[in-house]
């Protein structure tokens, strides 16, 4: 059972967002994965863009 998460980073190499937990467990997403998972049109696609330099303001 993961414990409390002590850092979440995006690492550009990868294109994945690293979860790291106080019991050592580390948890990579990946982000193109998801993102082909979830836009299935321009629409949504966008709303990703959005959330991406949103969070970088």
């Amino acid at each position: 059972m993961m414990k409390t998460l002590i850092s979440c980073e995006f690492n550009m190499d990868t294109n994945c967002v690293e979860l790291l937990y106080t019991d050592g467990t580390m948890l990579a997403i990946d982000t193109i994965a998801v993102e082909n998972e979830y836009a299935e049109d321009m629409y949504q696609r966008s709303e990703l863009d959005w959330l991406i330099y949103a969070s970088t303001i």
